[in-house]
């Protein structure tokens, strides 16, 4: 139990002990992207967020990158959520259907 809570940093017979990088866990999607409006935090500024993709990072960057243009507004990717500035809901659903998803709008 002990030796799976301490962390070796420095070994006299390798050097520095390197760690080796996880891959990232994908939370598996439940068949609906989930598209809601948020506010709260953002000082009254609202912005779109879009969850339960299942997707790889680099393809929910990618996705998230087409969506901001065709939007036309700024966004950002944070953990496994999308973050499109404004409220552009329908043209968010209508890209995420082109896409294959089918989408549900969360919340008012």
């Amino acid at each position: 139990m002990r030796d799976q809570l301490s962390k070796l940093v420095f070994s006299t017979d390798g050097g520095r002990i390197k760690e080796e990088p996880q891959a990232p866990t994908i939370t598996p999607s439940d068949g609906f992207a989930k598209v809601r409006r948020e506010t709260k935090g953002r000082k009254g500024k609202g912005v779109v967020t879009i969850t339960g993709l299942g997707l790889a990072p680099k393809e929910l960057k990618a996705l998230a990158k087409t969506l901001k243009q065709k939007c036309g507004t700024g966004g950002t990717v944070i953990d496994e959520t999308i973050e499109i500035q404004g409220d552009k809901r329908d043209v968010i659903k209508a890209e995420l259907e082109k896409a294959g998803f089918k989408v549900k709008f969360i919340g008012g």
